[in-house]
């Protein structure tokens, strides 16, 4: 990220620099000021876009082999689709309240499938069932 920020810096001076000479008299005085507030933004428009794409992309890190859900333990369990949704964002880091409204659901509810989860995985705790569910393969 830093390396980035000072290359974007750097660009913007070599730009800088660019238009400096562009103002010119003698320059400036062969070319129209539609021509300078075009390769302006033109200069600016390719800089944004070169900061934009190299700002947000996502970097791919694997930890390790490949997640694979191993479904019939879910199904053994009988643990639904949105519970194991709510136990995915549990593992996150979620709070209760947090959940819920990513979930549009009520903050009872949320309850509700925790104590489901608890019950089905045999835990007490949050943190215990999040290490029951990633031992048994049903989140990353």
């Amino acid at each position: 990220m830093k390396r980035t920020v000072i290359l974007y810096g750097l660009a913007l001076a070599v730009f800088v620099f660019a238009l400096k000479l562009l103002e010119y008299r003698l320059i400036i005085r062969d070319l129209s000021v539609e021509f300078y507030v075009g390769a302006v933004a033109l200069i600016f428009t390719g800089v944004g876009i070169w900061a934009g794409l190299k700002l947000t992309r996502k970097r791919v890190v694997m930890v390790g082999p490949e997640f694979i859900l191993n479904e019939t333990e879910l199904y053994r369990l009988g643990i639904s689709k949105r519970e194991h949704e709510v136990l995915g964002l549990m593992a996150q880091g979620f709070s209760n309240q947090q959940i819920a409204d990513k979930l549009f659901v009520s903050l009872n509810t949320i309850k509700t499938h925790s104590s489901n989860l608890f019950l089905k995985l045999e835990v007490n705790r949050r943190t215990q069932a999040i290490k029951k569910a990633k031992e048994l393969r049903l989140i990353p």
